[in-house]
């Protein structure tokens, strides 16, 4: 059931996995255009997130519903949020390392991009 599950979401067209540096990837000749290139492929890791996310709550529901227990989507609410936290605080400190200089965005995306790419592979793992 998780290979059609995560067959169904390739067929999307969604974003999964990435070895290079996103801001590499834009492969743009200034900052400008790379800038906007990884504003535009932070949109789409987003929203993949939200669908894999959206997924691994269904699958959460449905374990809760055949146990008749409570607890599933709790803890999967409950991590997504301790996650959120540490992607926008990871970033922030990320970007804090570019010194105020102008790659700072760039810079703080990117890691956006990477941690919503490792996320999705994790909630991937879930998807029933």
């Amino acid at each position: 059931m998780r290979f059609v599950a995560v067959s169904a979401l390739l067929s999307l067209g969604l974003p999964i996995v990435a070895v290079a540096d996103p801001a590499t990837e834009c492969g743009g000749s200034s900052q400008i255009e790379i800038g906007e290139c990884v504003t535009d492929t932070l949109k789409r890791v987003d929203a993949a997130l939200e669908v894999y996310l959206k997924s691994a709550m269904n699958s959460a529901q449905e374990l809760d519903d055949v146990t008749g227990r409570t607890v599933a989507v709790p803890a999967l609410e409950a991590s997504q949020a301790a996650w959120s936290e540490y992607r926008d605080a990871q970033c922030e400190y990320v970007g804090a390392t570019f010194g105020g200089g102008s790659g700072t965005g760039i810079g703080i995306n990117s890691c956006r991009i990477e941690l919503g790419r490792e996320r999705a592979i994790e909630l991937m793992r879930y998807i029933s």
